[in-house]
């Protein structure tokens, strides 16, 4: 446990401070903050079985769909550290009440949309009310549930955050097939309504009190620098990297960025983020952990869709079903993985989960066919959720037991701006890989095809596929040798992949988070997870306490009872 981390005492209590909850009211309080997490993760993925639907009703080009796409996300990860941190200021229960509220009213809006351009705001105004929701979720797990239930607790925020976004496509896909397009807005309106409603009732509020003033420079330059790069990996891809709009975003996002950090490290305790944390093992050990392993999980989700689709002839709702044993392989491991730390250790659990999402890697690059189908992928599949299972929920405890419990919101939103950065990265470069590796293998494989048709078969899978029937007596050989060389590619993205993730083992097993010995029942202060000694680990909730009761803010002290345990972060 993190000096830092709130002692089991200082864990929020019902509104109406009635003493801590009880256990029912925690797993109230749990599923409703899963649900509205599942809302928000399931609207970042639903909308993209959609796109032709839209493009077709509304005459829209794909840089407009792509944009009513992406929007959300950019709007999502711009705004959660700022939103998070005022979160932790105004009171975490009436920033989750008013981000459902206009989460809800938007998907509402959107389901109705009569134009392009109404969808967009809405998408917008939803990516906004997200920023709200995500960051709070979590920290109404760090501030409510006591330390030796929060693992497990944790545990299930991350489990429906890596799994949620299949689940929404799945569910999305499902409804687009049996109804219409605009019906996936009926998921998470639902799944908002009962979140408010179990929200209002049983979910307590927390807020926390200092001495210093918002760092609102420090939110404004945040904004910019994550908007900025989050553009850059958003639209790289469709306008090139070297377009002077990406050269533009890449400038404003970088510049902004080390701004950011050198206003942060002039603000010290009064900063919105303490940069300087990055240097605990736990903080940065978890921060790249997640920006990998999202990265990854999402460039598989660009590689799988179209080897289900355009190589195995899949509709999108089987092609997304196909999905789901990842999903809840990863959901699974993310339950168990609380065990696993406790036993083994934090980096120790880290480790084999890494460890297992390399091996899926390795797995789906060496054996995946066009004649083995869906049973060549499976296994490396399952590795690979199982490995991110086990390896986010001590990476997510890591990265929020590194602040203090005034910044519990802040410290969730940071998780999460390193799961949309991961994702957005990870498609950006995996999905450029594929596309190169394909383009790479077909060129050899075009002899005796019509110019105009190889010219289109280059461009991708499915343009080969829709172009095939043209060429006459080519039609089949140029199918085949479209489903090989996007096999090929496959390969390709998928070892570099496995490289990444190699050397995210590595670094994971020499400067993960330090390894915890068990904690004994009824003895969680005598046993904290960082081997702080039992008197400084006591000396540690004293001050947190004071500095909630009081208002002063705990960072100066809680530095000086660090400043005595030496460099075990170091």
């Amino acid at each position: 446990m993190s000096t830092h981390q709130p002692s089991q005492a200082a864990a929020a209590t019902p509104a109406g401070g009635g003493g801590a909850p009880d256990a029912r009211q925690l797993r109230a309080v749990l599923t409703a903050v899963s649900i509205a997490l599942m809302a928000v993760i399931a609207s970042v993925s639903g909308l993209n079985v959609a796109q032709t639907h839209m493009a077709v009703e509304w005459g829209a080009a794909q840089t407009t769909v792509l944009w009513i796409i992406n929007v959300y996300t950019l709007a999502l990860a711009a705004l959660l550290l700022p939103l998070g941190a005022i979160g932790d200021r105004l009171g975490r229960k009436p920033m989750l009440i008013t981000g459902l509220v206009v989460f809800g009213a938007a998907s509402v809006v959107a389901g109705l949309a009569p134009s392009a351009a109404v969808m967009i705001g809405a998408r917008a105004a939803a990516g906004v009310s997200a920023a709200m929701i995500m960051p709070i979720t979590l920290a109404v797990i760090t501030s409510t549930f006591p330390e030796e239930q929060r693992g497990k607790a944790i545990g299930v925020w991350t489990g429906v955050a890596g799994g949620g976004g299949i689940l929404g496509m799945f569910l999305s896909a499902l409804l687009v097939d049996v109804a219409d397009w605009r019906w996936l807005f009926a998921l998470p309106v639902v799944l908002v309504v009962i979140a408010l409603a179990m929200t209002l009732t049983f979910v307590p509020d927390s807020r926390e009190r200092s001495a210093h003033s918002f760092d609102t420079p420090g939110a404004l330059v945040s904004v910019l620098a994550v908007a900025g790069l989050i553009f850059v990996l958003q639209e790289g891809p469709e306008r090139g990297w070297t377009s002077p709009l990406t050269l533009a975003g890449l400038a404003v996002g970088a510049l902004a960025a080390a701004a950011f950090i050198a206003w942060e490290l002039h603000r010290r305790d009064a900063s919105l983020l303490d940069v300087r944390l990055f240097r605990e093992r736990g903080l940065a050990g978890g921060s790249v952990t997640l920006l990998v392993v999202f990265g990854v999980q999402a460039g598989i989700a660009v590689v799988l869709f179209p080897f289900f689709q355009a190589v195995l002839g899949w509709s999108g709702l089987l092609s997304t079903a196909a999905m789901m044993p990842m999903a809840v392989m990863m959901m699974t491991a993310s339950g168990l993985a609380p065990k696993l730390a406790a036993a083994i250790g934090a980096r120790s659990a880290m480790t084999a989960g890494v460890a297992l999402a390399t091996l899926g890697l390795a797995l789906m690059a060496l054996f995946v066919s066009v004649d083995g189908g869906y049973l060549s992928v499976l296994a490396g599949m399952l590795a690979m959720g199982a490995g991110m299972g086990l390896s986010m929920t001590p990476s997510t405890e890591a990265i929020t037991s590194s602040l203090p419990r005034a910044k519990q919101g802040v410290a969730s939103a940071l998780n999460d701006v390193t799961r949309e950065f991961g994702t957005a990265l990870g498609v950006a470069l995996l999905g450029a890989l594929l596309a190169g590796g394909y383009r790479g293998a077909i060129d050899g494989r075009l002899d005796g095809i019509p110019p105009g048709a190889a010219d289109t078969a280059r461009e991708g899978i499915a343009n080969a596929v829709e172009v095939a029937p043209s060429t006459g007596s080519h039609a089949q050989d140029l199918v085949q040798a479209a489903q090989q060389s996007f096999v090929d590619g496959w390969q390709q993205a998928m070892s570099i992949g496995a490289a990444v993730m190699t050397a995210l083992l590595l670094y994971v097993a020499l400067r993960g988070p330090e390894n915890t010995a068990p904690l004994r029942p009824g003895a969680e202060a005598a046993a904290p997870k960082t081997g702080v000694p039992e008197n400084v680990a006591l000396e540690t909730g004293a001050l947190e306490n004071v500095a909630l009761e009081t208002g002063v803010p705990e960072t100066g002290a809680l530095e000086d009872v660090a400043a005595r345990r030496g460099d075990d972060h170091h």
